[in-house]
């Protein structure tokens, strides 16, 4: 017999969706996947989440929505979905291990930040390293600060860090910026941003926390040691949404398409949080975005009730 809901993934996107599902008597099957509690999982500490004026750790966060969810009957199955087949009904979904047959599915795979890949990058993450300057901006008060990048999110966002930070340089491997005009030239006129064009960064080194960049120039090889504090990276994210490729529809990005209640291009097929989010990228718009998933999907499956009902009744 199908499962009514499966929710795919468990960042804060997919846990909204499962607490609502739950409350809703869905019991809904969350596949945790590689990495439970997406992102937010991964920040030391989140002090703009609502509800929590001290602040608390990302893993906190998640753990205490996961509990919440299971309260409400969400069941969490500490599994990776490798395949889906949204071709017919019920849908049909693969881990390594079972197949899973389901009325409807909630996608909240999420999207992963594009990384350096250098050394001490990954070390360094939640220690001066970051991908999110809403989320760890504050931190950065009266600091050296450097953003890696030259579109529109590394610009917009070094404008935002100028609230915080005594310096913000921006890293560009390029001598010409891919930011608009606009934006450009607000960055060139603030008094608190420099620009180190033609170099990337090579190496992040630090002593518990981040404390310098080596870089080297694209042009001559030239290296440098220069002192920093915060190292925010800028240079794309990933929508997790290989699994779907075929099955769904994306933009050219790769981020699912939605309509404004969040229905796919598969009736009964629902997405949620940063799987289709390319703009605002935060843990409570997230977390919104699964609630109305969530709501959208008990509609569908009372609707299909219905749908067979009736149908049972004429025969």
């Amino acid at each position: 017999m199908a499962e009514k809901l499966a929710i795919i993934g468990a960042g804060p996107a997919g846990l909204t969706a499962a607490l609502y599902a739950g409350r809703a008597f869905l019991e809904p099957l969350v596949f945790i996947g590689p990495s439970f509690g997406g992102q937010i999982a991964t920040t030391t500490e989140v002090e703009n989440f609502p509800g929590f004026p001290e602040g608390l750790q990302g893993p906190e966060l998640t753990a205490l929505m996961r509990r919440q969810a299971e309260k409400f009957g969400a069941r969490m199955v500490e599994e990776t979905i490798l395949k889906v087949d949204f071709s017919r009904r019920p849908f049909r979904l693969w881990s390594s291990n079972q197949q899973y047959e389901v009325e409807a599915v909630i996608v909240a795979t999420g999207a992963t930040p594009r990384k350096l890949g250098v050394p001490g990058e990954e070390e360094y993450i939640g220690r001066g390293v970051s991908y999110c300057a809403t989320c760890d901006g504050f931190f950065f008060r009266d600091k050296e600060i450097i953003v890696v990048g030259g579109g529109d999110s590394a610009f917009q966002e070094g404008l935002f860090l100028t609230k915080f930070g005594r310096r913000v340089r921006i890293v560009h491997r390029r001598d010409e910026f891919r930011a608009g005009a606009t934006l450009q030239q607000r960055a060139m006129q603030n008094p608190k941003i420099e620009f180190i064009r033609s170099a990337v960064v090579e190496r992040i080194i630090g002593n518990g926390k981040v404390r310098e960049v080596e870089l080297r120039s694209t042009k001559t090889g030239e290296r440098w040691v220069t002192p920093v504090d915060g190292v925010f990276i800028f240079i794309g994210h990933q929508p997790n949404t290989d699994l779907f490729k075929g099955q769904l529809d994306m933009d050219e990005e790769g981020y699912l398409i939605v309509d404004k209640r969040l229905h796919t291009s598969v009736p009964g097929v629902f997405a949620a949080g940063e799987v289709h989010d390319n703009w605002f990228k935060q843990a409570i718009t997230s977390a919104g975005f699964g609630c109305m998933a969530a709501m959208e999907a008990e509609k569908f499956l009372a609707a299909l009730e219905s749908e067979r009902a009736a149908v049972a009744t004429a025969v």
